[in-house]
């Protein structure tokens, strides 16, 4: 088993050095590790194989509705929207941009699914209006690149969807309804750096909005917010499921963007190819992932790793963080989605042995992944909010320090207070 075990990781480590893509980086190391245990003809066809049944679910047939209602949302002036409601709340205060950016990511992340579209929408709208009002282009990318990750956690999250399927079937409205508050929670840790960072750059307050215009804004932005409620009530009540929820939201989301007149049936073919795109990026990863995930098991890895991290501590703490800094240090240089595939089935038995919930554990990775999606060399996030800032990456990391902190501080607590993750899905048992 050592020598496949070599295989399997040198060569994917050397295939991401020299640049392959990740998703052909996990599908050619997979090929190599089985061609060193069976002959070529059935290592390529258990391979092909295996891609092909990882993605013959009902399940993840959520996932490209769900791309799809964040391309109509993004294209449909939801953002706009959802902006002008958050200045209207938060944009009396010094440095009021800068809470605006983050309520608006987290809102609009939660309601797309999708820290990339949050952060470039949010990020392309508010980023030239904070230019002109004096903020520092920097923090502000930080700012949006964070707190677009919320995004992945608050409902309607397609990698919860990705963890229910590689957990072997934790309940989706249970882990939809267990992201809410370390989303929230989150949000308000970068909140809180920023508000130290205004008060250090003492900027001055702005223009306090009417209770009218804050009415205003608020009824505008309410048909967007609705999408949350129809979506996550539907899928916690049991009128329907995750897939049919994403249906919803798709034909919720092109009627309000029609009735906002802000899309076009023109228009229409640049939203779906720009979903298509995504879609088979996405399904591709997941495709490769589930057969790197099907390789370990067939050499036996989750058990040696589960063997391996007992062996060091049977301290429930102890084990979860250490998890949690090998999944820091994957984060780096994997996406997100390939690796909650690739690593629950390793480190899922492991926590549930030793009595962790395993939706408890879900919300933990995923806000722990979160945090590679803003850091380099590969985070997504990160590369779009400095693109969308006009920035350098040297430039931005520096005020993402702090914020980096935050988020290491709410993830260690979402870890280490399962309640915080677990009294949501309780209360509605």
């Amino acid at each position: 088993m050592m020598s496949e075990v070599l295989i399997l990781v040198l060569s994917f480590v050397i295939l991401l050095a020299i640049g392959v893509p990740v998703a052909w980086s996990i599908g050619i190391s997979c090929l190599l590790t089985i061609l060193a245990s069976i002959d070529s003809l059935a290592a390529f066809t258990t391979v092909s194989q295996r891609m092909a049944t990882g993605l013959d679910s009902f399940s993840l047939l959520a996932i490209p509705l769900f791309i799809l209602a964040g391309q109509i949302m993004n294209q449909g002036g939801i953002a706009n929207r959802l902006i002008d409601f958050a200045k209207a709340l938060m944009g009396g205060l010094p440095g009021g941009l800068i809470y605006v950016n983050v309520i608006a990511a987290m809102l609009f992340g939660a309601i797309s699914g999708s820290a990339v579209a949050a952060t470039s929408a949010i990020g392309g709208i508010l980023g030239p209006r904070m230019k002109e009002e004096g903020y520092s282009n920097e923090f502000g990318a930080a700012v949006n690149i964070t707190a677009s990750t919320t995004g992945l956690v608050i409902p309607p999250s397609n990698v919860l969807i990705v963890y229910s399927l590689a957990s072997g079937g934790v309940s989706i409205a249970s882990l939809f309804l267990a992201g809410y508050l370390p989303g929230i929670l989150m949000g308000l840790a970068l909140m809180l750096v920023a508000a130290v960072w205004i008060k250090k750059k003492k900027y001055p307050a702005g223009e306090r909005s009417s209770f009218k215009y804050i009415t205003k804004t608020f009824l505008d932005a309410l048909p967007s917010l609705l999408l949350l409620v129809v979506v996550i009530g539907g899928i916690v009540t049991g009128i329907f499921t995750a897939t049919e929820a994403s249906g919803i939201a798709v034909l919720y989301t092109l009627i309000l963007s029609f009735i906002n007149k802000e899309l076009k049936i023109s228009s229409l073919h640049q939203v779906f190819l720009g979903s298509v795109g995504t879609t088979a990026i996405v399904m591709l990863l997941i495709a490769t992932s589930m057969s790197m995930s099907w390789v370990m098991s067939y050499e036996n890895i989750p058990q040696a790793v589960s063997a391996a991290l007992l062996g060091i501590s049977d301290n429930i703490f102890v084990i979860l963080l250490i998890i949690n800094l090998l999944l820091l240090f994957v984060g780096t240089f994997m996406d997100m989605t390939p690796a909650v595939l690739i690593f629950t089935p390793i480190f899922l038995p492991v926590v549930e042995a030793l009595g962790v919930d395993p939706v408890h554990f879900g919300i933990m990775m995923v806000m722990n992944l979160c945090v590679g999606l803003c850091t380099p060399p590969v985070g997504s996030v990160l590369f779009i909010g400095v693109s969308v800032a006009n920035s350098t990456i040297e430039k931005v990391i520096k005020p993402l320090l702090p914020l980096y902190v935050a988020m290491f501080i709410v993830l260690l607590l979402v870890t280490f207070i399962p309640q915080i993750s677990l009294w949501l899905p309780e209360l509605f048992e």
